[in-house]
Parts: structure tokens; sequence; C-alpha cells
């Protein structure tokens, strides 16, 4: 071969060696877009991946089988107003300073949230639904949610106060009334429009969608009205009346006392009627997602999208007679939680975790996968590793903050990986109410029937729990907000008993 060969051959060579070592460098540099589905008031027994036989969730199970879900998942405040404000931003209650009778959320704590942080990494950010949440240094101004912020988004469909299941009543969603008459559904048109919008602009992408359902008022789909016609829902352990008995006087003092009778679970046929439209209102939320899948998989990004599913509360639908949220019993406090990542290994899909989580990891778990570091003010922590190894544990503890609605139901919960302690603060003499703790065992007593703080046999344990109870409280003395009430808040859940 002449010399002029063997030269071009090498400069073919070298040339095809530097294409491929490209084309290698742009498959792991590209960055892997984001959809996080955020539900309004979803219990963790709503699913059947998750033990529930009597519901249909064909798209949610789906994604529970190709991902990893998370059994031990919580919300460090059971409510959507601070949920979401806490989910934005990877911040404890305490320290965003948000919630219904409380305040907005701070400008500061806005500037480092997962939206804000995507966008100056180049993501196209989208958000539709239930904002939830004020943005604002100077007023509340609560009904105004989402106003400020949708500056910040390039992709709007969002409504302030608690939106409608009426499209046409959102005024963001109008154009999709028409087709999509229930607002459920018209958010998986609206994201499929973001996406299609996004791939055409060739740019990674991350979009919120954060449904009204299954959030009262109970007003499903007519389309699935035959989904569970003749269903009879089955009711958990701890069900009623009874089984309520056991716990502190302060939990039955405020409105979810009162809704086990006002919405119906006191009798066989009107709890029934509730459970088929709560359950109704998920089953409009997986088709939506169902949507949303298909359209990812017809444009074949769904191998390089991430979807984030999980609620900002759960619900208590009768479980130790009681109604709504806000409580940190398990039914009010935990939720459903799955991550999918469509590039990790295939062994490592369909797996569950008990490890525990708190909402406030989804943003630091957000951030994580798009390469970006999370703040060192954020509370979460990335879940990510657990995906790759269901045994690793991400924290040992986590909060649970209830400081809204009557002060009498006002407590703070620390939570480890088998126990619970709620130390509620309230006290009235006249009525022989006193500061009352609980201790439950919630891995051999999932349910929360025997509270176990008077028991000499689980003294030690006690010991501990207060403990991490105290660390908790002197973490929100220090790092707390000093304003919307909350350091008076703080005070007040000091500890009285030894």
């Amino acid at each position: 071969m002449s010399n002029y060969r063997k030269t071009i051959c090498l400069v073919v060579s070298m040339t095809s060696l530097l294409f491929h070592s490209c084309d290698a460098q742009n498959k792991v540099e590209k960055k892997p877009n984001i959809i996080f589905f955020f539900t309004d008031d979803q219990s963790y027994d709503s699913m059947k991946y998750f033990g529930n036989p009597n519901t249909k969730t064909p798209n949610l199970d789906k994604l529970a089988e190709s991902g990893v879900a998370f059994l031990r998942h919580y919300n460090t405040t059971a409510i959507c107003m601070a949920s979401r404000a806490q989910v934005m931003t990877g911040l404890y209650e305490y320290k965003t300073g948000c919630n219904f009778d409380r305040g907005a959320l701070g400008t500061r704590q806005w500037s480092t949230s997962y939206p804000l942080l995507l966008k100056e990494a180049g993501y196209r950010v989208g958000f539709g639904g239930k904002f939830g949440f004020s943005i604002s240094d100077t007023s509340d101004d609560f009904g105004k949610e989402g106003e400020a912020a949708e500056k910040d988004f390039d992709f709007w469909v969002g409504s302030p106060g608690q939106t409608s299941y009426m499209t046409k009543e959102n005024k963001s969603m109008a154009k999709y009334a028409e087709q999509y008459p229930h607002s459920t559904r018209a958010y998986g048109a609206a994201t499929i429009d973001f996406i299609n919008e996004s791939v055409k602009g060739d740019q990674p992408f991350c979009m919120s969608v954060f449904f009204k359902a299954p959030h009262k008022p109970a007003e499903p789909d007519p389309v699935f009205d035959t989904v569970y016609k003749n269903t009879v829902f089955r009711k958990l352990p701890n069900f009623g009346r009874e089984a309520g008995k056991h716990l502190a006087e302060q939990s039955r003092m405020g409105r979810q006392y009162g809704r086990f009778v006002e919405w119906g679970y006191d009798k066989e046929d009107t709890y029934q009627e509730e459970l088929r439209k709560y359950n109704q209102l998920i089953y409009g939320v997986d088709y939506a997602i169902g949507m949303i899948m298909d359209q990812l998989k017809k444009l074949k990004i769904d191998d390089n999208t991430i979807i984030v599913f999980a609620s900002d509360n759960g619900y208590f639908n009768g479980s130790h007679g009681l109604g709504s949220k806000e409580l940190p019993y398990e039914e009010s406090a935990r939720a459903p939680l799955i991550i999918v990542d469509p590039r990790m290994d295939k062994k490592f899909k369909g797996k569950q975790t008990s490890s525990l989580s708190a909402n406030v990891d989804i943003t630091a778990t957000i951030l994580d996968f798009a390469g970006i570091k999370a703040p060192t003010v954020y509370d979460g922590k990335s879940l990510r590793p657990i995906l790759s190894n269901t045994q690793l544990e991400s924290r040992t503890s986590l909060p649970i903050v209830q400081v809204w609605g009557p002060k009498a139901t006002y407590c703070l919960t620390v939570m480890e990986k088998q126990y619970k302690y709620i130390y509620w603060n309230f006290k009235d003499e006249a009525k022989g109410i006193h500061p009352t703790e609980e201790l439950f065992d919630i891995i051999n007593d999932p349910y929360e029937m025997k509270n176990l703080a008077s028991s000499t046999e689980f003294k030690s344990q006690l010991i501990k729990m207060r403990a991490l109870y105290d660390k908790q409280l002197d973490h929100w003395k220090k790092e707390g907000v000093k304003n919307h009430g909350y350091d008076e808040a703080q005070a007040a859940l000091v500890r009285k008993v030894q």
C-alpha cells in the first residue's frame, strides 16, 4: 500500500473514531426528561399494586412494575398547601413558613425550588393543575396561588385556589374544555402538548402535573361511571369509631372527627358511595397518566423520561373514626410514591423498598436526575441511590408537623424505621385533657391500634424517641422562619412530660 493510501486510511479511521466518540459522549451527556405526577388526598391504600384488591389502577401499577415503589413514604405536613410548598422547595414546613392560616412562601425559599434550578440548567419547565400556594414577602395573597410563579414557567396550565373539576372554569385550560370537560383528562392533554412542543424544540423538559383529584368535592369524570358501579370496597382493620378510642383526645378535637359522620362513613351505603367516587377520581388520574405514557412511547422518548408519582397527603376514609387528613396517623400522612428511571438495569425494576422517604426528598431526587446538586438548605435527600439498592436507607428519621386548624390538634411527630412518636401539647384542665404522648410500633402494628407510651417494656424506646423529638424541635428553633407564628408554635411544642 502506498504512503498516500496509508495516510488516507489513517485519517478515515481517526475521523470514524472521533464521530463514534462524540456519539457516545452525546448519549452520556443527554439530560433525561422528567415528569412529576402529584395527586391530592390520595391514600397509600388506593392502588392495586399497594395491596388494595378493589381498585383498578392499571397504568399506575405498570409504573410500579417498571420502577421502584416506596412503601414507607410520608408527607412531613399532611395538608395540600404546606405539602406542595415543601415538595417544590425541599424544605420542612417550619422553613417554608407556608400553610393555610399561616402565610405565603417567601421569594427566598422559592428561589431554590426545583423548577427554577432546572430552568437555570437548561430545562424547559411546565406546570399544570393545582399550584396550591402563594409566593410573597409582603402578604399572604391567598386565592391567588400560582400568579407569582406563572412567569417562572415556560408552559402554564395552572389555576388558583382549589381549582375546578370543570375544565371550562379553569381559565388557563379553556381550550381543552370542549374535548375534555373534566379537568383530570384535560391535564393529560395539556401535558401532551407541552411534551410535543419540547421535543420539537429539542430541549430537555420537566413537567409538573399537580392533579386536583381525588380532592373533594367528589365530582368524578362521568366517562368512568361504570368502573366501580358494583364494587364493594373493603375497610381497613382500623376502620370506625371503636378503632379510635385509644388515641389521644386531641385527635378528636378537629374537623377530622366530625367528617366521619358528615361524609357518610358511619353508614354502609354512604361509605360505599363515597369510596366509589373517591376511587373513580383516582381512575381518571390513572387514565390521564396512560395518555401521557402512550405519547412518550409514540415519540420514542419513553426510554429517557423519568417518572415520579406521589400525593400531597393521604386520607383517612374512616380509619380510626376519622375523615380528611392533617393528623400524623398513617392513613393521613402516608402516601404512595413511585419512581421510574427507564435507564436503570432491568434487574432493579419492579422492586419495593421499605426505606423511609419524605415529600421533601422528591425535590432533591428530581435535581439529582438532572445532574444538579441540591442546595445545602434542603431538608430533603435524593432517593436515587435506592433505585439500585432497595435496602439502602436515605434517612434515619423524619418529622410530621401539624400546626394548622384548632390549636388543640397541634402536634409534632418524629418517625424512624420502626417507631412513631407523637406529642400533643394541648391541655384543658376543666375537661381533663393533658399533654399526651403516643408511641406506635409501625412494623408490628401498622394500623396504630396500640399506644405503647405507657408500657414499661418500651420505656427505653420512648426515651430514645423523646430525644429524637427534642432534636427535631431544636432544628425547628434554629432554622425555622421567625414569621407567620412558627416561632410561637415551636415554643408551644416543647415537651412538658418526662
